[in-house]
């Protein structure tokens, strides 16, 4: 068993708190001593209230799914002799109604575009992938559809 940390820390700005006319800009501060701006996203609160250039919990839900994905992916091309170069995904969430008639990040996609040392090896990516996905902590722990579609 692991235990994971991030403090989440937030003040009130000043602004009409009941009528929901304040900041939602907090810092989000993990175990290792990264700390980033987090926010409510515009999509669900206005600007001013949100701050666009901080990160909103649906980004970082779409960075973990895309991150995990990365990491099992890159180490299973390794256990397979495989060197990769570079590695980029521009993951995609959707936020809609489930089956259930909640809101939810109901699809995930992600398109990792990868660069092998040894282009002979290509044919070797999907089996990669699929291993990835399989072994990904995060897409196992989440009811949302995770896509994996390699560019």
């Amino acid at each position: 068993m692991s235990t994971y940390y991030a403090t989440i820390d937030w003040s009130h700005d000043g602004g009409d708190f009941l009528k929901g006319r304040y900041s939602r800009l907090h810092t989000i501060s993990f175990d290792g001593g990264t700390t980033v701006a987090g926010s409510a996203s515009p999509h669900n609160v206005p600007l001013p209230f949100s701050v666009e250039a901080a990160v909103d919990p649906e980004e970082l839900f779409v960075a973990s799914l895309s991150t995990c994905h990365m990491l099992w992916f890159l180490d299973y091309a390794k256990q397979a002799g495989i060197v990769v170069e570079a590695y980029t995904d521009a993951a995609e969430g959707i936020m809609a109604r489930n089956s259930e008639g909640k809101v939810a990040m109901t699809v995930v996609t992600l398109r990792p575009k990868v660069t092998l040392a040894d282009r002979s090896r290509v044919s070797e990516l999907d089996h990669l992938h699929h291993q990835a996905h399989d072994a990904c902590f995060i897409a196992n722990s989440v009811k949302t559809e995770v896509r994996v579609e390699p560019v």
